[in-house]
């Protein structure tokens, strides 16, 4: 604790009164209405590529790529 005079004293925490032990209980929150809106019918798309069973686009063999998909570099 500090002197009234004591100016450059600060006050220490933790020698504010006590919080109590149990907290108080808590009124539920009234219950919201809401309405409700209709949902939007979802449509499957037609994929641009070929795909295998996973889903994954079928690997196409290219001239211009190795078989770990990275360019092939040729001398002209």
């Amino acid at each position: 604790m500090r002197d009234k005079k004591d100016n450059a004293t600060l006050d220490l925490p933790g020698f504010g009164p006590a919080e109590p032990m149990e907290p108080e209980p808590k009124a539920p929150p009234p219950p919201r209405l809401r309405a409700r809106r209709a949902q939007a019918r979802q449509e499957q798309l037609e994929l641009l590529e070929a795909t295998d069973a996973s889903g994954l686009p079928v690997w196409q063999r290219d001239a211009q790529l190795d078989v770990t998909g990275l360019p092939v570099w040729r001398k002209d």
